[in-house]
C-alpha cells in the first residue's frame, strides 16, 4: 500500500495543500508547473487582468487537448479495425479457394 503524502502545490500564486499517494505526486507537480508556464504566456500574450480567465483559458487549453487525444485514439482505432476487417475479407477469400 502506498503512503500518502502532504504536499503544498502553487498555481497561480496560490497554495493548494493536498493529500496524494506518493505515485501522484510527479504528475501534479509537473502539471502545477505547465499551468503556470501556460498563465504567463497568457498574461504576456493577452492583455488579461483577472487571474480567473487566465485560468479558465489554461483549463480550455487542457480539456480541449484530452479531447483532441480521445478523437484522435477513436480515428487510429477504427482506421486499424477497418484494415482489420479488410485482411480478414482476403485471408477469408484465399482460404476458401
Amino acid at each position: 500500500m502506498s503512503e500518502k503524502l502532504k504536499i503544498k502545490i502553487s498555481i497561480a500564486d496560490r497554495v493548494y495543500p493536498l493529500t496524494i499517494k506518493e505515485s501522484q505526486e510527479e504528475g501534479l507537480r509537473s502539471a502545477s508547473k505547465k499551468i503556470d508556464t501556460m498563465i504567463k504566456q497568457f498574461e504576456q500574450s493577452y492583455a488579461v487582468r483577472d487571474k480567473q480567465d487566465v485560468l479558465a483559458m489554461c483549463a480550455l487549453q487542457f480539456a480541449s487537448q484530452t479531447e483532441q487525444k480521445q478523437i484522435d485514439v477513436s480515428q487510429d482505432y477504427e482506421s486499424s479495425f477497418n484494415r482489420l476487417k479488410n485482411l480478414d475479407k482476403k485471408l477469408s477469400e484465399l482460404l476458401s479457394k
